[in-house]
């Protein structure tokens, strides 16, 4: 069975089949309106979200399908001490499929391990947004017109930023793709991306100090919120808050056709002044949130029985070794009676499975 908990969850073909998917429900919606008829999505939500869970909620009733769940842990069973794991084998009784959003990294993969229908990832801690990367695909492919051979600079927190995590992974199935990095020190790409996909894939990247000396040279500005909420530290959160800001003096800088994206919420790193640019296209990549779950959704459960369909094999190498330990407090293994398990990348780095963080 195929579920979505990471962006290399999908095959190249499978991902674009979804693209196409979302693209035919926008230009035919009357064609969809009954095919989840019966069906019901369970939206799992541990940590708040708005656009997200909305976004899963619109799609299934736009799809004529039913929604279920909760979006506040306190309100489930989660507050008697329910595991992830017994959570999702109940709930899985009266859904259909189920997305989860969670703060403790790697929760939907132990989800996905117990599961009889199909778990999507709607968020796991500072780890992975794999339907926000699809909805960033949708909009760079309707905005520009394609997805290969462009230069995209992401601006902001990435070292935290999981929806910056997802697309530089997704982006490394294409062709042509630069990627220019701006970010204070503090906050800069975490190396096992850099190594494990920019290195490992061959996508071309570079890192600046200013905003100002790169946005001339994009094609697409993926700007983040600096996430207050992964910080342990207020003091070291007021250091970076306002460390690049997006205003119309910088997109005098832009080309022309330039597109500049945004995961919401934003904060203060794009003034409102650059909301009436047409270049400006974080709302309209709202919409096609929508969209793309619903061809997400069904997608899975089209695949739900096909044995061309199902999760791929570990690129990696297992390590079995009793002495490791992953150090990430908000990894699963270290929240909940979870067996850790390790792999070793490419560059001979153990790493935690769960989480990617880095253990030896």
């Amino acid at each position: 069975m195929k579920h979505l908990i990471d962006p290399t969850d999908l095959t190249h073909d499978e991902t674009n089949d979804i693209i196409a998917l979302a693209e035919d429900i926008i230009l035919h919606r009357e064609k969809y309106v009954t095919r989840m008829s019966g069906k019901k999505l369970a939206t799992l939500f541990y940590e708040p979200s708005t656009r997200t869970r909305l976004s899963f909620t619109a799609a299934m009733m736009e799809l004529g399908g039913n929604v279920l769940g909760f979006d506040d842990a306190r309100s489930s069973s989660v507050s008697k001490g329910e595991t992830v794991a017994d959570t999702v084998r109940v709930v899985g009784n009266f859904a259909d499929v189920i997305a989860m959003r969670h703060p403790i990294e790697g929760a939907p993969f132990i989800a996905s391990q117990v599961s009889e229908v199909p778990i999507i990832n709607a968020g796991d801690g500072s780890h992975s947004h794999p339907t926000q990367t699809l909805t960033d695909l949708l909009t760079i492919k309707r905005e520009l017109g394609h997805i290969d051979n462009i230069t995209i600079g992401f601006c902001g927190d990435l070292r935290f930023g999981r929806t910056v995590h997802s697309l530089i992974k997704a982006l490394s199935r294409y062709t042509g793709i630069k990627v220019i990095l701006i970010a204070p020190d503090t906050l800069r790409l975490p190396d096992y991306i850099k190594q494990d996909v920019c290195d490992r894939l061959g996508i071309s990247y570079k890192e600046v100090s200013t905003l100002e000396e790169a946005i001339p040279d994009m094609d697409v500005l993926y700007m983040t919120r600096v996430q207050k909420e992964r910080f342990l530290d207020e003091d070291d959160y007021d250091r970076v808050k306002d460390s690049f800001i997006l205003d119309a003096a910088k997109m005098k800088l832009a080309r022309p056709t330039m597109k500049v994206l945004h995961p919401l919420p934003r904060v203060n790193e794009i003034l409102t002044e650059v909301d009436a640019d047409p270049r400006a296209a974080y709302f309209r990549q709202v919409e096609n949130g929508k969209f793309v779950r619903m061809a997400l959704i069904c997608r899975l459960l089209d695949w739900k029985n096909d044995a061309r369909h199902v999760m791929p094999q570990p690129l990696n190498e297992f390590v079995d070794d009793d002495t490791l330990h992953c150090r990430n407090a908000k990894c699963i293994c270290n929240n909940e009676d979870v067996k850790s398990k390790f792999y070793q990348s490419p560059d001979g780095v153990i790493r935690c499975y769960y989480c990617d963080s880095k253990v030896r």
